[in-house]
């Protein structure tokens, strides 16, 4: 999995693309915490369990892959415990 930063709100997050629409995000932090687009969502009442995606950091991890900052083999790696130093 590769770290990266929302373009919004600058959380981190850990990505990993296995094709043009298969994505895997490993938070590092609550999502309702370090995403105001989820914090603003669970506050009208949905909740990060039900919430499919920030569309912030969809947009940011679509531009790392048009750009070739995100790397998609088609692997499937298991997702890294713990947190980015």
């Amino acid at each position: 999995m590769q770290e990266l930063m929302c373009h919004t709100c600058r959380n981190h997050v850990l990505v990993e693309k296995y094709s043009p629409t298969h994505t895997s995000v490993q938070w590092l932090a609550d999502a309702e915490s370090a995403c105001p687009e989820f914090a603003r969502r669970a506050a009208a009442g949905e909740h990060s369990n039900w919430i499919p995606t920030c569309t912030a950091l969809r947009d940011s991890i679509e531009q790392a892959a048009e750009s070739g900052a995100l790397r998609s083999d088609g692997l499937r790696r298991e997702p890294v415990p713990g947190r980015i130093g």
